[in-house]
């Protein structure tokens, strides 16, 4: 795999989940508390859907970035470049349907997400293409340890990235309808 197409890849992907929380009101995750709009239910039922989600993710992402990390591209064969790509392809795919779970189970509900929750949608968005973007360094071959002013620096970027839905979210007029 060639290093500029990850990068541009994850300069992509970071733009367009960066600012999903903002633009759409379906939630993407399912959190152990009821939102406004949202039926009442148990608390204990709630922490529990709310942990398998929150597992299953993290094993999806994990198995996600194992297959990534460890795939074989040669940059002069184009059959194992087009096969890593359907690759990453099709596991954004299963994680862009897990993530389309909550919004899916919640369809009959008006939800209203405060901006906790969207801030809490963007952070996980972020842990995602960031581990997108460890497994195509290992892919590559040149992983380099991190310290915390590289975790810093990129979610400041991140959240630079996410500024226009910000913009349109909360301070663009709208008219009463």
């Amino acid at each position: 795999m060639n290093q500029s197409f990850a990068v541009w890849i994850l300069i992509l992907l970071s733009l367009l989940t960066a600012n999903l929380p903002f633009v759409l009101e379906r939630p993407f995750l399912v959190l152990p508390w009821t939102q406004k709009g949202e039926p009442a239910a148990p608390a204990w039922m709630q922490w529990i859907f709310s942990l398998v989600f929150f597992c299953l993710l993290a094993g999806l992402a994990y198995f996600a970035f194992i297959q990534i990390g460890s795939a074989f591209v040669a940059a002069a064969d184009l059959v194992s470049v087009a096969l890593f790509v359907a690759q990453a392809l099709g596991l954004i795919v299963l994680v862009a349907f897990l993530l389309a779970y909550p919004g899916w189970r919640a369809r009959s509900y008006t939800i209203e997400k405060s901006f906790f929750v969207r801030l809490l949608e963007v952070l996980v968005f972020y842990a995602l293409v960031g581990l997108l973007g460890f497994a195509f360094e290992i892919n590559i071959g040149n992983s380099f340890p991190q310290k915390w002013e590289f975790y810093a620096v990129t979610l400041s970027l991140y959240l630079v990235l996410g500024y226009p839905g910000f913009v349109y979210r909360y301070l663009l007029r709208r008219r009463k309808r």
